[in-house]
Formats: C-alpha cells, sequence, structure tokens
C-alpha cells in the first residue's frame, strides 16, 4: 500500500490558504503538497505572513502573491545558486522567484527539477544547516 504524507497546517497558514481566492488557493495548495514531497525533513512553518519551508530548520522556499499581478510564486531562498531561465531575481540579491500561472496546469516535473536543486544545496552542504 502506497504511503501519503499527511500534514497539519497551523491555524495561521490555513488562514493564509482559506484566504486566498480561486485559482489562487488550488495552485499555492498544490505547490504546497508539491514542496512537502519532495524531502522527509522539510516542514512548513508561518513567517513574515507567507507560508515557509525549511530543511532541517533552514529556511528554504517560500510561497507568496505577487502584490501587483495577484499571482502565486515560489521563492527559493538560496536562488543565487540556481540558474535556470524561468527564475528572476529582480532586486533581491539572495532569493529567486518562479512565477506561477494559477489558471494553467502546475509545470510540475520542472518545479520538481527546480526543488531538487534547490534542496541539494542543503543536502549537500553548500548551504549549512548546522
Amino acid at each position: 500500500m502506497p504511503f501519503r504524507i499527511v500534514s497539519i497546517m497551523l491555524p495561521a497558514l490555513e488562514q493564509f490558504y482559506d484566504g486566498q481566492e480561486e485559482p489562487n488557493q488550488s495552485c499555492l495548495l498544490a505547490l504546497r503538497s508539491l514542496i512537502l514531497q519532495q524531502d522527509e525533513a522539510v516542514n512548513e512553518t508561518q513567517k513574515w505572513g507567507m507560508p515557509c519551508f525549511c530543511y532541517r530548520k533552514k529556511m528554504f522556499c517560500f510561497l507568496w502573491v505577487d502584490k501587483d499581478t495577484l499571482a502565486p510564486y515560489l521563492l527559493l531562498v538560496e536562488g543565487n545558486y540556481l540558474d535556470h531561465p524561468q527564475l528572476e531575481r529582480g532586486k533581491r540579491s539572495r532569493m529567486k522567484i518562479f512565477r506561477v500561472d494559477p489558471s494553467e496546469d502546475l509545470p510540475v516535473a520542472m518545479l520538481s527539477v527546480l526543488l531538487t536543486a534547490a534542496l541539494d544545496l542543503y543536502r549537500n552542504g553548500i548551504i549549512n544547516v548546522n
């Protein structure tokens, strides 16, 4: 029998997701699920009002909604180590974002590659988790 990842959501996080309108809500919940499936050492918390995902207690990525476009995006904390044409640096020196169109299917394969590459920074010691 296949196993299921069960995660208990903090009340503040529940409010964040519940407060999103469709299609953003479904998109953000799908992104959440994809992130949590990447590694059993990934857990979810909330920082600065947004869902924050940590790898062994080290901030790894965030989910947020762009205030201008109202579209969700994935923010990779150590994005400056990653080179991908769809990652945007903007005015950030350390982080990069991946914009998501909530009205289209998630590019799951591409997101999995990005998340794996980002997590490998921590797993391989490039980013110290101690």
